[in-house]
């Protein structure tokens, strides 16, 4: 009962607080009366109907693999020296990104003839659990930043949270099994991504995946969902494929996303 009872407080000082970015700051005492557990009654936000009834959830401390304003984290690098190609439209450079400031930043920059861009990622794959991440977008057109899972082996699996700079008030989410994709799902935020932190999730189960904006669940897919281990993913790139990401706006770069922790937890 002691664990639950701790689960319950560090769900409920995440809610309460989530409005100054994603991180408690101060844990609650002894002598402080039990807080909601609940969200607000009202969001900026309209949750998907395949979502009702699903109950809030937010990452816990003692499930952050990476805080930046402790440094650079085991287990994680950032890529450095080639490009994805296709649609992605720059190469991938240590430089473009930086911890500071109590975040890691990764910027799109122009690079002689082209551009950089920045991509971080855990050495090794991980299983069915929940992710989360505590995150600011990039405001640029044809810029995309995001937090996702991808692996392609044995097959191509992907699981995504991804913002597109044309407009930051909203979010993709989006998943490939086997190498097939077209599950997008657009959310209309009602806020600016871009403008401060927010915690974004997702938990992938056998049966289901769940997306997550500020602990409330906003949608669920169901149908042919990806089950094999991948990497924990980044990254910050120019797009040119102008019909998803808007034309590119040269004049805005250099252009960041900013990223506060990563979170895990592995099905038990």
């Amino acid at each position: 009962m002691k664990g639950l009872k701790k689960t319950a407080i560090l769900l409920s000082i995440g809610v309460l607080l989530i409005a100054f970015g994603c991180t408690p700051e101060q844990p609650k005492t002894e002598n402080q009366d039990p807080m909601p557990e609940d969200p607000p009654a009202e969001l900026p936000f309209t949750p998907h109907s395949s979502a009702e009834g699903i109950p809030s959830r937010l990452a816990l401390e003692e499930e952050k693999i990476a805080v930046f304003s402790e440094g650079a984290p085991a287990g994680f690098y950032w890529a450095d020296g080639y490009s994805n190609g296709n649609q992605f439209d720059c190469t991938w450079r240590r430089q473009s990104a930086s911890i500071e400031d109590g975040a890691m930043r990764m910027t799109v920059s122009k690079e002689g003839s082209g551009y950089a861009g920045a991509e971080y990622r855990t050495e090794n794959r991980t299983p069915y659990g929940f992710y989360a991440v505590c995150m600011k977008s990039a405001s640029c057109s044809g810029i995309i930043s995001s937090f996702f899972g991808y692996t392609s082996d044995p097959v191509w699996d992907e699981i995504d949270i991804e913002f597109l700079g044309k407009d930051p008030g909203v979010v993709q989410f989006n998943y490939y099994t086997a190498g097939k994709g077209g599950h997008e799902f657009v959310l209309d935020l009602g806020f600016d991504s871009s403008a401060d932190f927010h915690e974004y999730a997702f938990d992938w189960q056998p049966n289901a995946i769940t997306w997550y904006v500020d602990g409330t669940a906003v949608y669920r897919a169901t149908a042919e969902l990806p089950s094999h281990p991948f990497q924990l993913m980044m990254n910050i790139w120019k797009c040119s494929a102008e019909d998803w990401s808007g034309p590119f706006d040269a004049a805005r770069i250099p252009v960041s996303a900013e990223y506060r922790w990563f979170a895990y937890s592995p099905n038990e």
